[in-house]
C-alpha cells in the first residue's frame, strides 16, 4: 500500500514537471514572437525614411528629366535639370525629416516629463534618460533621407549621362527607373516582411504612371509655345 502511494506521488510529480516544461517552452516561443515583432517595429523608422527617400529621389528626378525631354532634346539641359532636382530634393527631404522627427522627439520628451510630474527619484530619471536614448535621432533621420534621395535620383542621371541620341536617352531613363523601382519596392517588402511581388508591382506601376503623366503634360504644354 505504501509503495503504491509513493508511486502515485512520483507519477504526480512527473506530470507536474512535464506540465512545467510545456509551459516554459510556450513562454519561450511567445518571447521569440515578441522579439520578432519588436525588431520589425524598430525597422519601421529608418526603413520608411530610406525606402521612401530613394523612391522620391528616383521618381522626382526621372519625372523632371522626362518632362524636360518632352519638348527638348538637349542632353545638357536634361542633366542640369536632373542635378538641380537632386540637390533641391535632397535638401527638402532632409529638412522635412529633421523637422518631423524633432517634433516627434519633443512630444515624447514632454510626455515623459508629465508622467514624472516634475520630480522623481534617481531611478525614474535614469529610466527617462534610457527612453530618450531610444528615441529616433532627428539628425540621423535627416541625413538618411537626404542620402536615400540622392541614391534614387542618381539612377536616371547615370542612365542618361552618356547617351546622345534623344529617343534612346528617354528610353534608358524609363528602363533604368523601372528596374530601380522594382528593386526598391522589393527591398522594402523583403525587409518589412510584406508581399514581394505585390509591393514591387505597386511601386513600378505608380512610378511609370507618374513619369508618363509628367511627360504627357509637358508635351502638351510645350506644344502651346
Amino acid at each position: 500500500m505504501e509503495m503504491a502511494k509513493k508511486q502515485n506521488n512520483l507519477n504526480e510529480i512527473n506530470k507536474q514537471l512535464e506540465l512545467a516544461e510545456v509551459v516554459d517552452v510556450e513562454r519561450q516561443q511567445l518571447e521569440v514572437v515578441e522579439v520578432a515583432v519588436v525588431d520589425y517595429s524598430k525597422r519601421a523608422q529608418w526603413l520608411r525614411a530610406a525606402v521612401l527617400g530613394a523612391n522620391d529621389g528616383l521618381l522626382s528626378v526621372a519625372s523632371l528629366m522626362m518632362g524636360v525631354g518632352a519638348f527638348g532634346s538637349d542632353v545638357k539641359i536634361m542633366m542640369l535639370t536632373g542635378i538641380a532636382g537632386l540637390v533641391a530634393g535632397a535638401c527638402s527631404m532632409a529638412l522635412g525629416e529633421y523637422v518631423s522627427v524633432y517634433a516627434q522627439y519633443d512630444i515624447e520628451v514632454a510626455q515623459m516629463k508629465r508622467e514624472r510630474g516634475g520630480g522623481g527619484d534617481g531611478r525614474r530619471k535614469s529610466e527617462e534618460e534610457e527612453k530618450k536614448s531610444q528615441l529616433p535621432s532627428p539628425m540621423k533621420a535627416a541625413v538618411a533621407s537626404a542620402l536615400a534621395f540622392a541614391v534614387g535620383a542618381a539612377v536616371p542621371l547615370v542612365a542618361a549621362a552618356f547617351i546622345q541620341n534623344y529617343k534612346v536617352r528617354l528610353a534608358a531613363v524609363v528602363a533604368a527607373s523601372g528596374v530601380a523601382l522594382i528593386v526598391f519596392g522589393g527591398l522594402g517588402a523583403y525587409l518589412g516582411k510584406a508581399p514581394l511581388v505585390k509591393s514591387s508591382l505597386r511601386v513600378l506601376i505608380g512610378g511609370l504612371v507618374a513619369m508618363g503623366i509628367t511627360f504627357g503634360l509637358s508635351k502638351l504644354v510645350g506644344s502651346q509655345f
